[in-house]
């Protein structure tokens, strides 16, 4: 058996988001394959007249759009009240046990906006024993 056959690029698994009851984010993890070629996209070449060389240069918001919608599949329990404590929101209006829906935009306003959501985010999908070990 050769190991080029057993390896996948992805695995996804459901997460509890720690202190917060019932919020649970579908987590993908990404093979070293699959995050170099997303780095790829988002890097353009361009040319730095001072060195006269190419230089490398990351498009982060590109980075942060492609990163989300690879890394995160999916969410459920996000509560409005919850929002209050991963960033700066005026949930007034709301029930404060509704749930916010996901959607990519909102994953990607969330990492961009959420420190404690983007460290979580990515320490979790960093670590491979969360897609190793059986639940």
């Amino acid at each position: 058996m050769e190991l080029k056959k057993l390896m996948v690029d992805s695995k996804s698994v459901w997460m509890d988001f720690p202190g917060l009851e019932g919020f649970s984010v579908e987590v993908a993890n990404l093979s070293r394959k699959e995050l170099t070629g997303l780095r790829k996209r988002c890097t353009t070449n361009k040319f730095d007249r001072k060195t006269r060389q190419l230089v490398e240069e990351l498009d982060d918001d590109k980075f942060l759009v492609e990163y989300c919608n690879s890394v995160i599949k999916s969410w459920e329990g996000l509560k409005y009240r919850y929002l209050e404590e991963l960033l700066l929101v005026d949930v007034s209006k709301y029930d404060p046990d509704d749930c916010l829906p996901y959607t990519a935009e909102n994953a990607e306003l969330l990492m961009k906006n959420g420190a404690d959501f983007d460290t979580w985010v990515t320490e979790t999908v960093g670590d491979l024993e969360n897609f190793t070990r059986d639940k």
